[in-house]
């Protein structure tokens, strides 16, 4: 299912996060309802990067996250990640969830960075089971941060 490509849907004035997909739930990864979204500077066509909110409760989630986000190496530093993770919160609110989960490497210091700054707390760091390493291609270790929804706006 197409949303509305090409206009942004969320915006805070220097990023705007622009609908690319909306995957309805499958089974063998167990997502759940996936938003994939194009990051972008404002009022710019050209991506600077992607993040996707993934619904679902499943095995793949715990070690992928509800939130998975990448930003192209020209835009790195500018606090995209952290920017475009915000510009979820209403949509995340909107779907009942109190808190989501974002992962990292354990040496990927940007994402690390991304998640305190968000305010995350780090509940742990997991060993990935190989047959998903290997399945879906992810690194053997994630650290899981919760990034919990309180103090936010309430969604009417």
């Amino acid at each position: 299912m197409w949303l509305r490509k090409g206009k942004a849907e969320f915006s805070d004035g220097v990023i705007d996060l622009i609908p690319l997909r909306l995957y309805p739930p499958e089974e063998e990864m167990g997502f759940g309802l996936n938003y994939d979204y194009m990051i972008v500077e404002h009022g710019q066509r050209k991506e600077a990067g992607r993040i996707s909110l993934r619904l679902g409760e499943s095995e793949c989630v715990y070690y992928f996250g509800h939130i998975g986000y990448h930003v192209d190496p020209p835009y790195r530093g500018h606090g995209y990640a952290r920017r475009a993770c915000e510009l979820l919160r209403p949509l995340i609110l909107l779907h009942g969830k109190k808190s989501v989960v974002i992962t990292c490497d354990p040496d990927n210091w940007p994402s690390v960075k991304t998640c305190i700054r968000l305010g995350c707390e780090l509940e742990r760091t997991v060993d990935v089971p190989r047959p998903i390493q290997t399945r879906w291609l992810i690194s053997a270790r994630k650290c899981r941060y919760i990034w919990r929804m309180q103090g936010c706006m309430d969604v009417e």
